[in-house]
């Protein structure tokens, strides 16, 4: 793995400049991810704090998901003595407290919304992990409220009353975000959010993650896209061949020479006011 500059294993101190001790967020040491006698993941180092951003790009099966899975307790790193995997520095945490933490919004999420019901109950049920009010649920004026809250938040309160079938591919998402919203988790991890989506729905979703990265909450990113990093997340973790390739600041990390040694083929990356954008170098 290559390290570029980056120290995420604690906070600065504004006043001094020196490290705070802080108990991170998410800590991973030597964790293997094996099936079928493959290692489909390996992770040397890695360490989250509380609030801090990263985005997570490679190629098609580079190992994306299953490090996500890692960090939401869906797979399992083989057994060492020293678990390879903390959270807050619990060795074996609570799943419970894992799912009250993180929030996770997807494309394949999209892909459930298949029924007829009203965006509000849409939100409702991310208070009882459901699509939608639970049938034998009592949801109360209080719950209704915190929906209502997180559609305002996003800027979407007007659709409360919409058939969330009637809405628009983009529209649906930004729901979906609030369905995680409403449970109020210190960390968002969006999973290709942007697919499938029309360049109207990806400004929307992409200010989204903006807003929720300035409350102060952690935001996770898995993309192939650099286009899809809002200014607010820094830090760049590549992945390939089921390794971590590079680690560090993205202004380090999203250079044409890296992500051309990433994908395997020529790309040139360009960068716009802390966006940045990747394209083919067909002429190279």
């Amino acid at each position: 793995m290559e390290t570029i500059g980056c120290d995420a294993a604690g906070e600065m101190s504004p006043a001094t400049g020196e490290k705070i001790d802080a108990t991170p967020l998410f800590q991973i040491h030597d964790a293997s991810v094996v099936r079928g006698g493959k290692t489909i993941l390996h992770v040397a180092d890695f360490t989250l704090s509380e609030g801090e951003h990263v985005a997570l790009l490679g190629p098609n099966g580079a190992g994306k998901s299953t490090f996500i899975q890692l960090l939401t307790r869906e797979v399992f790193p083989l057994w060492r003595e020293d678990p390879p995997v903390r959270f807050r520095g619990a060795a074996r945490p609570r799943l419970a407290d894992i799912k009250r933490a993180l929030g996770i919004v997807s494309s394949t999420m999209h892909d459930q919304v298949r029924v007829h019901l009203p965006v509000i109950d849409i939100v409702v049920g991310g208070l009882f992990g459901t699509l939608g009010v639970p049938l034998r649920g009592e949801v109360g004026e209080r719950d209704r409220a915190l929906a209502l809250s997180a559609l305002d938040r996003l800027g979407i309160a007007g659709l409360a009353g919409r058939d969330v079938m009637t809405l628009s591919t983009g529209q649906v998402r930004r729901v979906l975000v609030a369905r995680e919203l409403v449970r109020d988790p210190q960390v968002l991890i969006f999973d290709e959010p942007c697919t499938g989506l029309d360049p109207e729905g990806m400004y929307h979703v992409r200010k989204t993650m903006g807003t929720l990265a300035a409350e102060g909450r952690s935001v996770v990113l898995v993309t192939h896209y650099p286009e899809d990093i809002v200014p607010a997340i820094e830090r760049v973790m590549l992945i390939r061949d089921a390794e971590v390739f590079a680690d560090g600041p993205k202004r380090e990390v999203l250079t044409s020479g890296v992500m051309s040694d990433l994908f395997g083929v020529p790309l040139v990356v360009g960068e716009d006011e802390g966006w940045y954008s990747l394209r083919g170098a067909y002429g190279a």
